[in-house]
């Protein structure tokens, strides 16, 4: 198992006017939810269809407190919340301030562990990633989720903590 990347360049020039280059992770393909509880059932004892309840009621539950304007962590996995991003929709007072500004997301932050002598903290579903570049020999296969599409959203930056 490793993640894939690619070259790509920024669209936005920097500092000096220069358009630079970054990784950028290709997603291979998409996993469902009736894939996610197949695995899950195999480790379990419990069957797919159970799993997948217990999948679909916490969307939910995650959902409903998340709506209620409050952050969510599952232990050992990580946190999630809602997060406003105004675009650049400004106004000059602070009373003319509106929802309407903004489009709500929603974030995750995987879950972080330390060690033991408490210096270093690392995310658990980040830590000994293995990177290896889109289209060599080591990626094995093409890569790619079959529409063309590298997983992006267009931008340079695919920050989770943002």
């Amino acid at each position: 198992m490793a993640v894939l990347y690619k070259t790509a360049q920024s669209i936005l020039a920097n500092k000096d006017g220069k358009k630079l280059f970054y990784p950028r992770v290709v997603l291979k393909g998409n996993v469902s939810t009736d894939q996610i509880a197949q695995e899950i059932a195999e480790y379990s004892s419990l069957s797919k269809g159970d799993t997948k309840n217990v999948i679909d009621n916490l969307v939910r539950v995650l959902t409903t407190h998340l709506q209620s304007s409050e952050s969510v962590t599952l232990d050992g996995f990580g946190t999630f919340r809602m997060t406003m991003k105004s675009n650049g929709k400004g106004v000059e007072s602070a009373d003319k301030v509106s929802a309407a500004q903004a489009t709500m997301t929603v974030r995750f932050l995987p879950c972080y562990t330390k060690n033991p002598d408490r210096t270093v903290a690392t995310r658990s579903m980040v830590t000994g990633v293995k990177c290896i570049p889109y289209g060599t020999s080591q990626a094995g296969g093409s890569g790619g989720n079959g529409n063309g599409d590298s997983g992006g959203d267009g931008g340079i930056e695919d920050d989770p903590l943002g």
